[in-house]
């Protein structure tokens, strides 16, 4: 290494593996939404590896939280935002899973809200991305995922309302019952996301 080298200014380790963690968590919600247009086994693969290795990255920067006494942004920010990122992956897995498990097929409600959770999805990795250069256009990219954290509400309270409409019959209530548990996973995942893009403002505010 060069004596220049010391003058270079070095991409902080927190940072950079929480880029890694929001890219892969875009990459499963990619994925996701893929399964939800053509559902297939590979899809849902897909899925849930982004998921396993998302987790990977998480437990490496837990564990140089662990190592380092002195951090860039508080150790708490760091944590909380990595557990949100996590949350949202996890409940795209837990989706798939579910909707394997259970046999149901995607509809067009189902197909809205993990797109709308993409856009969020690739809005927190902007965020993430641009946190150390450039805070300003973080929070610019964290209120838009809020803003479809509320485009996401509305849709999902428009799918349950809808699946109330129809008739009362064991198999409708048993579709009902799958539906709902599998649109408040994409609810929780949003929520989830609407977090994360309020730990981001928070360390803005921060770091001015």
């Amino acid at each position: 290494m060069g004596v220049l080298d010391f003058f270079k200014p070095r991409e902080d380790k927190f940072l950079k593996l929480l880029a890694e963690q929001a890219a892969k968590t875009l990459e499963g919600l990619q994925s996701l939404k893929e399964y939800m247009k053509e559902p297939d086994y590979q899809k849902a693969q897909r899925v849930i590896q982004a998921e396993r290795e998302a987790d990977e990255i998480r437990r490496i920067l837990v564990d140089e939280l662990n190592r380092t006494f002195v951090t860039p942004i508080d150790r708490e920010d760091l944590f909380a935002l990595s557990r949100a990122i996590d949350d949202v992956i996890d409940y795209a897995y837990t989706t798939v899973d579910e909707m394997e498990i259970l046999g149901v097929k995607p509809n067009h409600y189902l197909q809205k809200m993990v797109a709308l959770l993409e856009e969020a999805a690739n809005e927190l990795y902007l965020a993430v991305l641009r946190l150390e250069k450039h805070p300003d256009v973080a929070n610019d990219h964290a209120i838009r995922a809020k803003t479809l954290e509320n485009q996401m509400e509305s849709i999902y309270r428009e799918a349950i309302a809808e699946l109330f409409k129809g008739p009362l019959d064991p198999e409708h209530i048993a579709q009902v019952l799958k539906l709902r548990e599998l649109y408040r996973h994409l609810s929780n995942a949003a929520d989830r996301g609407d977090e994360a893009a309020n730990i981001i403002s928070d360390i803005v505010v921060k770091m001015r």
